[in-house]
């Protein structure tokens, strides 16, 4: 317990306790927002094309035939990349601007393009492998 000599008077401790109470359901919902995310679906939307930058967090497609540019978030330790069967994967490493892509991707749970999965595609945008 806070003993008076120390400053705290009622009032203060009151509203210390509220504070802590109320964010206590914000505390929770953060630790438990990465239950709320589905693993095991992909990405509920597709996009095509060349890589044209990569970088830890982030990778930008060019569509030529749509002829738009889309960049989407990669999270750490991103893993879903794949081979066309589906049991080779391959790291992020293998993924350079040029490369023809498919990315699996949506927006539910941080608010941005994030990308779910990649597939390396064959210059004639045959699957080659998924990432």
């Amino acid at each position: 317990m806070v003993s008076p000599k120390c400053g705290y008077k009622r009032p203060m401790r009151t509203l210390t306790r509220f504070s802590m109470l109320a964010a206590m359901p914000l505390l929770v919902l953060a630790m438990t927002a990465p239950t709320f995310a589905h693993p095991g679906k992909v990405g509920s939307a597709t996009f095509s094309g060349i890589v044209r930058h990569v970088s830890d967090n982030n990778i930008k497609v060019y569509d030529p035939v749509a002829k738009q540019t889309l960049s989407f978030l990669i999270l750490p330790k991103f893993d879903q990349i794949f081979s066309t069967n589906g049991k080779t994967t391959y790291q992020m490493k293998d993924v350079k601007p040029g490369r023809y892509v498919k990315i699996y991707y949506d927006q539910k749970f941080i608010g941005a393009r994030h990308a779910d999965r990649i597939l390396l595609l064959s210059q004639g945008n045959q699957v080659l492998r998924r990432e």
